[in-house]
């Protein structure tokens, strides 16, 4: 009995040694769209009133892992019963991320000057506030679901030649250590100008080194948050690109010669400006009817 015992214990310690390195694996694999996700999140999540950051990126947080709840079950029964369907879905998910790059760049450059008169209206009837801060939340969580997808399916093929066990622990380690990890970071990002105030009301000194440390991060935030802002969208693009290149032959043999990462945001560009230019088109049809 006591043989039997610790032959379980010996099995355990077998998986968890298992799951530790191939966790290692797949967090490698996922490093490239977790840098994409930091990215593309941070610039979703801010734009808010101050006091209302951190609830705000609670709630997207929440979302996002109610998103992993869903898409984990789905993926390993999926990948088990009809690995296509994983693909088909995952080439959807790209074109919706194509869609949400392509949008951001046609509105820079054909949309700038309305653009900036909704910001000035942005600080008009309070009472609209709460309305315009669900509608980002919404649009966070369902940009989140699908670089969620991404993530999943990435390390599940990093574990897929794993037993089941393995790959259920694995895979859900590598998606919560996802959600913790990127929000935490936004979290430390979208709260660096109140460190930074905090640190120039450190003491009645006015040259002293917090004050120059907090000065240093409360300047910084504006161009921090801008650079995400264009980092988010190359992310979108990019990671939609590099969907369509390894999950679609005809994409996967297209321009050899070119750079990959050239090649990736070029596919999500074209791919995202059809999508585009579909959406304005079936939008003007109805309005017409």
């Amino acid at each position: 009995m006591a043989s039997g015992f610790f032959a379980i214990l010996d099995d355990i310690a077998t998986l968890m040694d298992d799951v530790a390195t191939m966790s290692k694996i797949a967090t490698k694999k996922t490093a490239g769209i977790l840098g994409d996700d930091l990215a593309v999140n941070a610039e979703k999540a801010t734009g808010f009133l101050s006091n209302r950051e951190i609830p705000v990126l609670w709630a997207i947080t929440k979302g996002s892992f109610r998103n992993k709840l869903i898409i984990l079950p789905i993926a390993f029964l999926l990948s088990a019963y009809l690995p296509l369907a994983i693909t088909i879905i995952l080439i959807l998910g790209g074109v919706y991320l194509a869609y949400e790059g392509a949008e951001k760049v046609y509105e820079y450059f054909f949309h700038r000057k309305e653009e900036e008169r909704k910001e000035e209206l942005l600080s008009v009837p309070e009472e609209k506030l709460p309305e315009l801060e669900k509608k980002k939340i919404k649009q966070a969580i369902v940009t989140d679901f699908i670089l969620s997808i991404e993530i999943v399916i990435i390390a599940l093929s990093a574990v897929v030649n794993e037993p089941l066990v393995t790959r259920i622990i694995v895979v859900s380690v590598v998606a919560i250590l996802a959600t913790v990890g990127v929000y935490g970071i936004v979290a430390l990002i979208v709260r660096m100008d109140d460190y930074g105030y905090r640190l120039i009301n450190l003491n009645d000194r006015t040259d002293s080194f917090s004050d120059k440390v907090g000065q240093v991060l409360v300047n910084a935030l504006p161009k921090i948050i801008k650079a995400l802002s264009i980092v988010g969208t190359l992310a979108l693009l990019l990671v939609s690109g590099g969907i369509f290149s390894h999950n679609i032959e005809f994409f996967h043999h297209l321009l050899p010669s070119f750079p990959s990462l050239l090649k990736e945001f070029i596919l999500g560009l074209l791919i995202g400006l059809a999508a585009l230019l579909l959406l304005k088109s079936v939008k003007k049809l109805f309005s017409r009817k």
